[in-house]
């Protein structure tokens, strides 16, 4: 019974992400001209490159969406320099409107189609060996290659769409450092190495242990990839080898926070399917804020605001920003909840609801050590002593609010450092 209630919801989720055609047609052919007008440019100018379409277009993979993107890539001969192909590449946007500069390891460039539609054109280098790669992003092609070759049927292509879906809707999808969550290509090779949607919800639910997945068999056995790959990207709880590059994770920038948030969401799934578990979730302000004060905890809202570029760098900065402003709390206050949204563009929200700690204790030096004993009880004035070291309580009889705005004024160097221009509260 519950397998005819899982295939339903997963057919009504099918139906409603499917591209209209007519969005498909408009991307399809704002790309055959934009792609024949580059192609011009690349010649006129004399050089060295060739174009592909790369991204869920390119892989079908594609979901419904209010805007879409594509990714072109241009693949830039060796010969050139790693720092100039992002000025070739804006050499040859020059004449094309609505341009944007992403500035990042390399630059790349954003076109507005129209308000709906938007292209992103990546300046990568031609490898033949992954090895020779110097960006993650010169391993597009080759990703994109491995893809097409090994996903041929729609069925597959269509659970790859509703993986994508419930990772969103779960606030799971994306690699960003804001996020560190599930890539597209991660997900696209997970489907493919599960056969499909809910086998992959079934594995993922019940993993206890560090997934480990080698899908082409690049390493005899578990441990040599243990032994092989670099410790920096064997951190992640799903160790996915990439087919393309074997020295390569796959999902390195998926965090173990991210995983047991998933996993949460596929047992919810699996327990009850629903086609609210494929929508997105959004955080419930007027609620938390009315069961805190029921419970008499105190609830803020703030918004943060950086002068960072948008995207990755800047929502990697307020959340950065928001960790330790919330391990600033609690060294005074019991944090019942709180939660973290960055809006894409130069600012995020946070709120926190939290308990008074009423009184929280200070460790102190050894009773030995006169110097900063003299020091600590001139900081303290409710001291005692216990076991050879001085130790001091102080009584919170202050709230959250009165201390985040004491905390700005003390701290206005550390919030610039930061990267944090404003920081206000909203309720």
């Amino acid at each position: 019974m519950k397998t005819n209630k899982i295939d339903s919801v997963l057919k009504q989720v099918l139906d409603k992400i499917e591209p209209p055609k007519e969005d498909l047609d408009i991307i399809k052919n704002s790309l055959k001209d934009f792609l024949e007008k580059v192609e011009k440019k690349i010649k006129k100018l004399k050089i060295d490159c060739e174009i592909f379409v790369g991204g869920s277009f390119a892989k079908d993979t594609m979901i419904k969406k209010n805007y879409y993107d594509a990714d072109i890539f241009i693949r830039f001969d060796k010969k050139y320099k790693d720092e100039e192909i992002s000025k070739l590449t804006e050499k040859i946007l020059k004449e094309f409107v609505n341009v944007s500069v992403v500035h990042g390891s390399r630059d790349y460039f954003q076109i507005k189609v129209s308000p709906s539609f938007f292209i992103e054109v990546v300046p990568v280098i031609k490898v033949k060996n992954p090895k020779e790669s110097k960006n993650i992003t010169d391993l597009s092609y080759s990703h994109v290659k491995y893809i097409k070759k090994r996903i041929k049927s729609k069925k597959t292509l269509n659970e790859i769409k509703i993986a994508k879906v419930f990772c969103y809707a779960n606030h799971c999808y994306g690699a960003e450092s804001y996020i560190k969550g599930f890539s597209g290509y991660g997900l696209e090779l997970l489907i493919y190495y599960y056969g499909n949607f809910l086998k992959f919800v079934k594995a993922m639910a019940k993993a206890e242990n560090k997934i480990i997945i080698d899908i082409e068999k690049h390493y005899k056995n578990k441990q040599q990839i243990l032994m092989d790959v670099n410790s920096s990207k064997l951190k992640s709880p799903i160790i996915l080898i990439d087919p393309t590059y074997k020295q390569r994770n796959a999902l390195a920038a998926l965090s173990e926070n991210t995983f047991k948030k998933f996993q949460k969401a596929c047992d919810k799934f699996l327990k009850n399917p629903s086609i609210k578990d494929f929508e997105l979730k959004v955080t419930n302000l007027k609620k938390i804020k009315q069961n805190a004060k029921k419970k008499k905890y105190e609830f803020i809202l703030l918004e943060s605001k950086t002068g960072k570029q948008e995207g990755d760098i800047a929502g990697t900065k307020l959340l950065k920003f928001y960790n330790h402003l919330n391990d600033e709390i609690e060294k005074f206050f019991d944090v019942k909840n709180k939660g973290f949204n960055y809006n894409g563009e130069k600012s995020a929200r946070y709120f926190f609801v939290v308990k008074n700690k009423e009184e929280i204790l200070f460790d102190g030096p050894s009773l030995k050590d006169k110097k900063n004993l003299l020091r600590f009880k001139k900081r303290h004035k409710n001291t005692f002593k216990k076991k050879g070291r001085i130790y001091a309580k102080k009584k919170i009889n202050f709230e959250l609010k009165e201390f985040i705005q004491k905390w700005k004024i003390k701290n206005k160097k550390k919030i610039r450092e930061m990267s944090v221009e404003k920081l206000d509260f909203k309720n």
